[in-house]
């Protein structure tokens, strides 16, 4: 078996070539963002593919395909089997899931260090946030975040467009006021939220709370519920003001899921 391709540090700051922009030509390429579940997604920009956070469909995720896209890059955030399943990824394909610096793909890649649950780390390790910047726009996606920002994490984190945040609670992730506390922190354009109960999920081997509960702290914002779970976007579609934009729930192992909306308090 060909021995996995190790990923090595470059030393980059966050600006180097994050920076550049995704263009065929003169026409700007969207990004594409599909959501496999849980936190996992498919970010596609012309021939550039990225899967992050696959997950072993079990517990929260029971019912989901584990996700399997042919990709150029995975990145995870821990080696939990509900962020960080790579057991079927294919030895060629470079994952990133240290904190650090990374410049593939003719992108940087910021992976920042943050504690996993709620006492410094000490139950479930440390959690990867990732940002980076593909088709223009700045991604960052928290993972399992579950502590407050540090200073130096909220410098690198800066302020991105697109923000991947989990917001239903469990041990070792953001319960729905730390994720409203995170979001008007960073002040992003769209905010994506994830990592809550999924009509899939195993009733009695899941401690995540409904997405109902995250958005009731938004009384004046209404989300954007979309008919499917892939959004295309390009820098030139993002909002003035901060929209919430929910995904619809992937189909499941035996049978189509039904778009519930969320329910606001």
């Amino acid at each position: 078996m060909m021995k996995r391709r190790q990923i090595l540090y470059f030393g980059l700051g966050v600006a180097a070539s994050c920076l550049a922009p995704s263009v065929q030509g003169q026409k700007v390429v969207p990004l594409s963002l599909t959501w496999l579940g849980h936190l996992s997604f498919f970010f596609q920009d012309g021939k550039r593919r990225i899967l992050s956070h696959p997950f072993k469909s079990l517990g929260c995720t029971r019912g989901l395909p584990t996700p399997q896209r042919d990709s150029d890059l995975v990145m995870v955030s821990s080696s939990l089997l509900d962020e960080g399943f790579i057991d079927n990824i294919p030895d060629s394909v470079p994952i990133l899931k240290q904190p650090g610096s990374y410049n593939l793909l003719g992108i940087n890649f910021q992976g920042i260090r943050m504690a996993h649950d709620r006492v410094q780390g000490r139950r479930f390790g440390f959690n990867v946030a990732w940002r980076w910047q593909q088709a223009g726009l700045g991604i960052l996606h928290l993972g399992g975040a579950a502590a407050p920002f540090l200073p130096e994490e909220r410098i690198l984190m800066g302020r991105p467009d697109i923000l991947i945040v989990p917001v239903g609670g469990g041990a070792k992730a953001y319960d729905p006021q730390a994720a409203r506390e995170a979001v008007m922190a960073l002040s992003p354009k769209i905010t994506i939220p994830v990592h809550y109960r999924s009509a899939q999920a195993d009733p009695d081997n899941c401690d995540l709370q409904p997405l109902g509960d995250f958005l009731s702290l938004f009384p004046t914002i209404s989300p954007t519920l979309l008919k499917t779970n892939t959004m295309t976007l390009t820098k030139g579609d993002l909002p003035q003001t901060m929209k919430i934009m929910v995904f619809r729930e992937p189909e499941s192992k035996n049978a189509p899921a039904k778009q519930v909306p969320p329910k606001r308090s």
